[in-house]
């Protein structure tokens, strides 16, 4: 039962946190109804799922290791040459530059409120049925926009613009996904290319945060349950690499109304539960 249980778990995890409908949502409520979750001890709950989220991390590094090496190895010969020319000029040495500058607001407030996010607001399946909807509606106006920018003509306001949209998924029911390719959208790139920036944008902060949250787990969390852990971090680096080749295929020719639809129902289906006191 609870190894069908941590399966689950990173399912879940996998199959959302790329696609723009919130894992955070989905694992919350996967939460609740399976008991996983202790509202006594958050917590234990959040730390668990930024392990989880380190299988997701494995799934992008792996979907996306060209690109990682590519930009990596432009940063080290931009950063080690001779100075007779600007530092810059390779565009996959920018656009690595630009990760990290988009990865500056969500390590600055995902540090300054960790106390919050560890806390029982973030586990709040209203906070999250408010959230769902309200950028439900943000992805429905990015879907207005005919982005055709594509990736190579992002900036440094365009990084921290996207960067500031990622720090706002901090708050649970946002999704990280949904924030940020829908702000890219906005500014007008194309949505393949909102989609890819957000996927690498997302590298740093899923390290940073597993990392940091690893270490607490190995504290707070029993001993005995940290091989289930183990199970719902590779069943959550599988599925998430399935979600992220689905969701690149998907925009290349269709629109974000989908999942805003599907968020928009998920919401309301919180609602019922919160109403008929199923989910607390």
């Amino acid at each position: 039962m609870f190894l069908l249980l941590a399966a689950l778990l990173g399912l879940v995890q996998g199959l959302t946190e790329f696609i723009p409908i919130s894992s955070t949502a989905h694992m919350t409520i996967f939460g609740h109804m399976s008991g996983m979750l202790d509202p006594n001890h958050p917590e234990q709950w959040t730390a668990m799922m930024a392990v989880v989220q380190l299988g997701t991390l494995l799934a992008v590094l792996v979907y996306f290791a060209h690109d990682i090496r590519a930009i990596t190895t432009a940063m080290v010969v931009e950063t080690f040459r001779e100075r007779k020319q600007p530092m810059v000029q390779s565009p996959l040495a920018r656009l690595g530059w630009l990760i990290i500058i988009g990865s500056v607001p969500i390590g600055v407030l995902g540090l300054a409120f960790r106390r919050i996010i560890e806390g029982k607001l973030t586990k709040d399946p209203l906070v999250i049925a408010v959230m769902l909807v309200a950028v439900a509606v943000v992805m429905l106006l990015a879907d207005r926009r005919r982005g055709v920018r594509p990736i190579e003509s992002l900036g440094i306001a365009d990084a921290l613009i996207v960067g500031i949209a990622q720090a706002l998924a901090l708050i649970p029911g946002a999704s990280r996904s949904g924030t940020t390719i829908s702000a890219a959208m906005l500014l007008g790139f194309e949505r393949a290319a909102a989609a890819r920036f957000s996927f690498l944008l997302s590298i740093p902060a899923l390290l940073a945060s597993g990392v940091l949250e690893l270490v607490h787990a190995l504290r707070v969390l029993p001993s005995n349950e940290l091989w289930l852990l183990t199970i719902a971090t590779l069943t959550a680096a599988l599925s998430g690499y399935v979600s992220i080749a689905f969701l690149l295929a998907y925009l290349r020719r269709h629109h974000l109304a989908v999942f805003a639809v599907y968020r928009i129902g998920l919401a309301a289906v919180i609602g019922g539960l919160l109403a008929t006191g199923l989910l607390q």
